[in-house]
């Protein structure tokens, strides 16, 4: 599925390049990651919140290609939803291509699909498990993404989104494997952005 997913995108960047470009959207703002709540029997992952830069380019105008970015984002892990045993940071660039209902309209809805690539970093223990090694290997899914562009001057607009990214990673503590950790977040966030011309 995660191979498809892929290509399909690539044969779609690949098409709209063919296209003559219209505009490209400059973005800050803050995106929130919120792990879904049952990440695996043992651990839980705590959400976080940092600065996010995006951009998103027009080949059409209904048709983008946007990619995610942000500071590294920490989060907490707990065993059975107790006290803190570790803390890992993260960095999860992702790429949807998205189709714009309205692209010059005040309000801008649109959708997007992509992919998510979650890079794990900073892997610290604390508490029951100072002085163990934790392991997290890094993950590749699929990214859904809902959002809207409002227009609040000629070429500036305040985004806000909402995603949802399968992210999976095998959890192991010096070595030994605890299971997979399906973190799964939503991830929504505003930002301000620039729109520039081509």
């Amino acid at each position: 599925m995660t191979r498809m997913a892929v290509l399909a995108l690539a044969g779609a960047v690949v098409m709209a390049t063919s296209a003559a470009a219209d505009d490209l959207v400059l973005r800050a703002g803050v995106h929130n990651v919120d792990p879904k709540s049952d990440n695996n029997p043992v651990v839980n992952v705590d959400s976080n919140a940092t600065l996010s830069l995006g951009a998103t380019w027009f080949f059409t105008p209904n048709v983008a290609l946007d990619v995610l970015g942000a500071l590294p984002f920490k989060h907490d892990i707990r065993l059975n939803g107790g006290p803190t045993v570790a803390s890992t940071k993260q960095l999860p660039p992702t790429i949807d291509l998205q189709y714009h209902f309205l692209p010059h309209a005040a309000f801008d809805p649109y959708i997007g699909a992509g992919v998510n690539y979650t890079l794990f970093f900073d892997k610290q223990t604390t508490g029951p498990l100072a002085g163990s090694k934790l392991s997290l290997d890094n993950s590749f899914g699929v990214a859904l993404q809902l959002g809207g562009d409002f227009t609040f001057a000629k070429d500036w607009v305040v985004g806000v989104d909402l995603r949802w990214i399968r992210i999976k990673t095998e959890a192991k503590v010096d070595g030994a494997s605890i299971g997979d950790v399906k973190i799964d977040p939503l991830v929504y966030g505003v930002t301000i952005g620039r729109r520039l011309s081509l």
